[in-house]
This record gives C-alpha cells, sequence and structure tokens, in this order.
C-alpha cells in the first residue's frame, strides 16, 4: 500500500500543476500575437504586404535553423513532415501574407474584430482533427459567430452583403491559423514546443525566400525605424518566439481550453491600434468585437462539455461501465 501512495503522490502534483502552466504559457503567446495586428499595420505602411508576409518568415526561420542546429534536434520522422508542412502552410505561409494584404487597406480594430473568430476556429479545427462528435449548440453558436464577424465586416464595408476584400482574406487567415494550430498544439507533444514551430519554418524558407527576394526586386524595402522595427517584431516575436509559449501550452492542453485564452487577444489588440496609432473605437467596433468574442467564448466552452453518450445505455451497463475501466 505504501508503494501505491507514493506512486501516485507525484502523478497528482503533476496533474495539478499542467493545466495551470498550460493556462500561463498559452496566455503568454497571446499577448505576444497581439501586438501582430497593429505592427503589421505600422508596417505595411512604408514596406509592401508581400515582403512583410515573406520577409518576416524568412527572419524567424533563420533563428529557427540556428536554434534547431545548436541543440542537435532529432529530424521528424515519415507521417510528422506532412503534419509540420500542414503547420507551415497554416501559420508560416497562410496567415501572415493574408493579413499582410488584408491591412493594407482594413484598420486595424477591423483586422482584430474579424480574427476574433480564431478561438472558435481552432475549437472547430481540433473537433475535425480529433473526429469528435459535439453537441450540436457547439455548430449552432460557431455558426453564430461567424454570421456576426460577416455581418460587422459587411456594414463596415458599406452595407449588409458586400464583403471587402480585405475581410475575405481575414476571413481565410481565420481559417488558416487555426488549422495550424490545432495541428501543431498535437504535433507539439510529439516534437516539443518550439520544435514544432521551427520545423515549419525552416521547411518553408524556400517558398518565403523566393518571395521576399521577388517583393524586393518589385518594390525595394524603404521604411522609417519605427516599421523597420515593427517588421522585426512581427519576424522575431509573432513568427518565433510567441510560438514557444504558445504550442507548450496547447501541448499540455487540452488545446480547446487553452485556446479560450485567445478571447482576449483581440481585446488586446484593439487597444494597442487604439493606443499605438490613434485608431477611433466606434460603437459598432465595440458591439462587434463584443458579439464576435462572447460567441466564440460560448463556442470553446460547449466544445469542453461533449455529449456523454451513457444516458443511452441501459441502467445495468452504466453501473459496469466504472468496473470495468
Amino acid at each position: 500500500m505504501r508503494d501505491n501512495s507514493s506512486a501516485t503522490h507525484p502523478q497528482r502534483i503533476v496533474l495539478s500543476s499542467a493545466k495551470p502552466s498550460g493556462v500561463w504559457l498559452g496566455f503568454i503567446g497571446v499577448a505576444a500575437f497581439s501586438f501582430t495586428v497593429p505592427f503589421t499595420k505600422v508596417a505595411v505602411a512604408g514596406l509592401s504586404p508581400l515582403f512583410i508576409g515573406s520577409g518576416r518568415a524568412v527572419v524567424a526561420a533563420l533563428l529557427a535553423a540556428f536554434a534547431l542546429a545548436l541543440t542537435r534536434q532529432p529530424l521528424p520522422r515519415g507521417a510528422q513532415w506532412v503534419r509540420v508542412a500542414v503547420v507551415a502552410a497554416g501559420v508560416v505561409v497562410g496567415f501572415p501574407l493574408t493579413t499582410s494584404f488584408a491591412l493594407t487597406t482594413a484598420p486595424a480594430t477591423h483586422g482584430a474584430v474579424v480574427i476574433a473568430l480564431l478561438p472558435a476556429a481552432t475549437a472547430t479545427a481540433a473537433v475535425i482533427r480529433g473526429r469528435e462528435r459535439p453537441r450540436p449548440a457547439f455548430w449552432l453558436i460557431t455558426a453564430m459567430g461567424a454570421l456576426a464577424a460577416i455581418s460587422f465586416a459587411s456594414m463596415q464595408s458599406g452595407g449588409f452583403g458586400q464583403l471587402h476584400w480585405a475581410d475575405l482574406l481575414l476571413l481565410g487567415a481565420v481559417v488558416a491559423a487555426a488549422i495550424g494550430y490545432a495541428e501543431g498544439g498535437m504535433l507539439a507533444r510529439e516534437l516539443g514546443a518550439w520544435q514544432t514551430i521551427s520545423w515549419a519554418l525552416v521547411l518553408a524558407v524556400p517558398l518565403m525566400l523566393v518571395l521576399a527576394v521577388l517583393s524586393i526586386a518589385q518594390q525595394p524595402p524603404s521604411a522609417s525605424p519605427a516599421q523597420w522595427a515593427a517588421f522585426a517584431y512581427l519576424g522575431v516575436v509573432s513568427m518565433f518566439l510567441g510560438f514557444f509559449a504558445w504550442y507548450r501550452g496547447l501541448a499540455i492542453g487540452p488545446i480547446a481550453q487553452v485556446s479560450q485564452i485567445q478571447l482576449i487577444q483581440p481585446v488586446l489588440s484593439i487597444c494597442w491600434a487604439a493606443v499605438l496609432l490613434g485608431e477611433d473605437l466606434t460603437w459598432t467596433t465595440i458591439l462587434g468585437g463584443v458579439v464576435v468574442i462572447l460567441c466564440a467564448g460560448a463556442a470553446v466552452r460547449v466544445r469542453l462539455r461533449p455529449a456523454t453518450p451513457n444516458h443511452a445505455l441501459p441502467p445495468i451497463t452504466r453501473t459496469l461501465q466504472p468496473v470495468k475501466d
């Protein structure tokens, strides 16, 4: 009995400390990412969106390659390369490029409201990836959140049903990031948190380097120190260091629970846009942000409480099930 007690005691300590660490690491990652939208808006004022989207990935890939080589990390194996490619397509290629082009015309506050769909989208990607069957309420609330974001974007673009091309890019960015977050959070349990984003950056660097060279040839970079500083933040923090904490938090998981922390990201981004860029906070922006965030939060919470099939089982089966386990 003493052996059993000593064996279970440290296990309880590990499990009780895992959730808080996952939440706090997720918060650090979200805090780092909350500057991405306003700093991208700063950078696009002096640099081409193609250079920002590709160049920041090249900067981060150089740091990633150095870190992988310095610590002598083993290469991903077999199907892990395919999963790394999914992460790279979502968070290295898709999200940076689409947001950079979208924010050439859309205000940072506008982009933050549309991107507020990301928590619900990440939970949805986790559901699909894990082949789960959440309650119908999850899909209903997720659809309501998407409709709220689209309605907000339409009204801001001149009328209901009139989406601007920037809104379509922002919605595409949400889908790309959600897939990359969900797959990356699962893969981080096998490769490690910072290793996952590092291998994704290294895998994507040939493409991003070509795009960066093309962008320089088309429009040589010419920016102010503040714009270069914003670009440096995007490459070093948003594209690399922020994922250290974020993917580690997702790896501790569960993914849907940690992804709830993303609900504060649009709030922080809107605040940074108002403070750093001087953008006005209109009632439509505040209302749209509140509705989208509430829908996203409700979807994630419903996702955490899936329906259990036990009520459909005979009483004798329900009684014996715990004994069998």
